[in-house]
């Protein structure tokens, strides 16, 4: 098993994917990990629908390409640096990166955790997930693009009303080698003791 130190630093998103298939087994042991989050009060309000099916992931791409040319891609365009925004554009129009799997993560909103504290039981379950593939070696790419779209995105994967949408994951091995991701130290994030004093 990789180094955990060496995994987290080295996950980072995928737009990219080749055909090559993820067996059962490899989605069973990303999905345990993803399980074993923290989540308020021990509710394990996750939900995860594994789409591998042609017609489904075709779905989930349009619907995320009719959101991306509704505005989204407008609204990135001006945030980001022109690398990463030709990337993510070019992974949306590739129809999810052309990841084989797609991992639709909702919440279940009869767990009993308050409906606006229900990310918070999501997230990590999702950061789990991402860091368990990374160390099998595939990519993934926590998106929320296509889970803003709550009635539509809900109608192609049949979720119950009280199933609610959180985020899409694609899956898969990169077509190419990923690199570190870039990130700023950690020390220019941290204070001490009180904000505006440097660690």
């Amino acid at each position: 098993m990789s180094d955990f130190f060496e995994v987290a630093l080295r996950q980072r998103a995928c737009r990219d994917f080749s055909a090559e298939p993820v067996p059962d087994e490899d989605i069973e042991k990303i999905l345990e990990v993803a399980t074993h989050a923290p989540s308020a009060e021990n509710s394990q309000p996750w939900v995860f629908l594994v789409v591998r099916d042609d017609d489904t992931r075709a779905q989930l791409s349009e619907l995320t390409q009719r959101i991306w040319n509704a505005g989204a891609r407008d609204q990135a365009m001006t945030r980001l640096e022109a690398k990463l925004a030709s990337d993510v554009d070019a992974g949306i129009e590739r129809g999810l990166g052309g990841a084989p799997v797609v991992v639709v993560v909702a919440a279940d909103t009869t767990s009993g955790v308050h409906p606006k504290a229900i990310a918070s039981s999501i997230f990590p379950a999702v950061q789990n997930l991402l860091l368990a593939a990374t160390a099998l070696g595939y990519g993934s790419a926590l998106t929320t693009l296509t889970a803003a779209a709550g009635d539509d995105l809900r109608a192609i994967v049949a979720l119950p009303e009280h199933i609610v949408p959180m985020a899409v994951i694609p899956l898969g091995r990169p077509a190419r080698p990923l690199g570190r991701p870039r990130r700023r130290a950690a020390a220019a994030s941290t204070h001490r003791d009180q904000y505006g004093r440097p660690w």
